[in-house]
């Protein structure tokens, strides 16, 4: 029988910090509990470096070098995305997120879904919301507006939504932060239960939570690791990632934000214990196949596998906490825990949601049938001019990275080559990975053999860049550090 799929990307969040990775901090107590009754793997590998990258490559099943979307210049052609394939076979599909990439920006991420819930920073959530608006009526439609905040239940509330989300289309820096920052899990688990609970068929969803991104903001119930001093230490960074590296503040202000980072983590899997058992409540949960994963980890301070500097947020870094991501899957009707130790890569998402399409669904869905690849792109230009900023050099943060990641004589080995360097690590578990002597040509020859059938797949074609954006879109994609 056709199975329902759930996608929940934990964005930015590594496997290191997660206890059910072994973590010290208790971030993941629902996952770990699930994990009882689903499938863990537990040397899952992104397969970019950056939101854009991974989030493409999870929907079509193709590598980063295959698809090349890497910034809003570029787009994907109608019919790759898994999302599209399933719509097109009838199920209804839905995506809940403030991540821009996936749910404003026109790169063809949000071309699957019917339903499309982006970023809702609303002064009062309980009124009308413009943006709900405009999807069934149209922008410019003001007069419409105003009757239908005038005939809500909270007139005066509804009424300063509207203002609020016109300044944020076009005079974004006239808000306040309160109205720029993060929508907690909470917001987006609300909306997909609600659309959930409308479905009369199957249906397939992908909820992308931020609370792991920059800023680190967890509810005071979740912020059990930071406290207010790393929260004054964040509000007083011009910057969390470039000022490390170029050397204007001191890495144990980056490392100090770790905590805070793990409230978010521990935030989301309170979200994901919300989502889950409500689903088993109205009787779905076995007729679904949930995959809870990342599309990239985080760095605070850890230095790079193979450039000179050390690892601050991701981006560009193929070092093991930007790539090394937790994934766990509950096959439809799985009712035993599993534990996957082979490596596994998100570009299986599509073949397993298909298999769960067709009534299949099996474990080891995620393990594929040769290495493990994983591509990190240099900075673009947008990204350069951002960086120069605060760095003299970019020369580090410029050029691919390439990696694959196998097991070898029982043991997961990870080569990678970066310009003329090469590098083997060798990988226990998700928090402890040592380099390891090896001939830079064999190294080199690994990587090159692995990454050899790897061509262009023809998919990508000309965006309508940043420039194309709303104001709103592109102030949110220069908080969060994309452009």
């Amino acid at each position: 029988m056709a199975a329902n799929v759930l996608l929940i990307i934990l964005d930015s969040v590594r496997a290191r910090n997660t206890s059910l990775g072994g973590w010290t901090n208790d971030t993941t107590p629902f996952c770990a509990e699930f994990a009882e009754r689903a499938t863990i793997y537990t040397q899952a590998r992104s397969p970019g470096a950056k939101s854009l990258t991974s989030h493409t490559s999870i929907f079509t099943g193709l590598d980063v070098e295959q698809h090349n979307i890497t910034s809003a210049d570029d787009r994907l052609a109608p019919g790759y995305s898994v999302f599209e394939r399933l719509r097109e076979a009838g199920y209804d599909t839905g995506v809940f997120s403030e991540n821009t990439w996936v749910t404003d920006v026109e790169v063809g991420l949000k071309d699957g879904f019917g339903t499309v819930e982006g970023p809702r920073n609303l002064p009062f959530p309980d009124a009308v919301d413009p943006k709900s608006f405009v999807a069934e009526a149209g922008r410019g439609q003001y007069a419409d507006y105003l009757r239908a905040s005038l005939d809500s239940s909270r007139p005066v509330r509804s009424l300063a939504n509207g203002l609020a989300t016109k300044l944020a289309w076009d005079f974004p820096w006239l808000l306040p932060d309160s109205l720029q920052a993060s929508t907690a899990a909470d917001v987006y688990a609300d909306l997909f239960l609600e659309w959930e609970r409308e479905r009369d068929d199957h249906w397939a969803a992908c909820l992308n939570l931020m609370d792991a991104h920059i800023p680190y903001e967890p509810a005071p119930e979740f912020d059990r690791w930071g406290g207010p001093e790393a929260r004054a230490i964040q509000d007083d960074l011009a910057d969390l990632e470039w000022v490390f590296l170029g050397g204007q503040e001191p890495w144990w202000k980056r490392r100090a934000l770790e905590g805070l980072y793990d409230g978010a983590i521990a935030q989301m899997d309170a979200q994901i214990r919300r989502i889950v058992e409500t689903l088993a409540d109205r009787g779905v949960l076995d007729d679904t196949l949930v995959v809870v994963t990342s599309d990239h980890g985080e760095g605070f301070g850890e230095p790079d596998e193979v450039r000179d500097v050390r690892v601050a947020e991701h981006g560009v870094s193929i070092h093991e906490v930007v790539t090394h991501v937790p994934l766990l899957v509950k096959y439809p009707g799985q009712t035993e825990g599993a534990t996957v130790e082979d490596p596994a890569t998100l570009t299986r998402f599509p073949d397993a949601a298909m298999a769960a399409a067709d009534g299949e669904g099996r474990p080891g869905e995620f393990v594929p049938d040769g290495p493990v690849r994983v591509t990190a792109v240099g900075l673009n230009d947008a990204l350069k001019g951002r960086a120069a900023d605060h760095v003299d050099d970019l020369a580090p943060f410029t050029a691919t990275a390439r990696a694959v990641v196998e097991k070898r004589d029982g043991t997961v080995r990870k080569d990678i080559t970066w310009r003329d360097r090469t590098r083997r690590v060798e990988i226990r578990d998700a928090g402890t990975s040592y380099r390891v002597e090896a001939p830079a040509d064999a190294v080199r020859s690994r990587v090159e053999s692995a990454f050899a059938d790897v061509a262009d797949a023809g998919v990508r074609t000309s965006g309508a860049g940043v420039e194309g954006a709303s104001d709103a879109t592109r102030k949110r994609l220069e908080d969060l550090g994309y452009v």
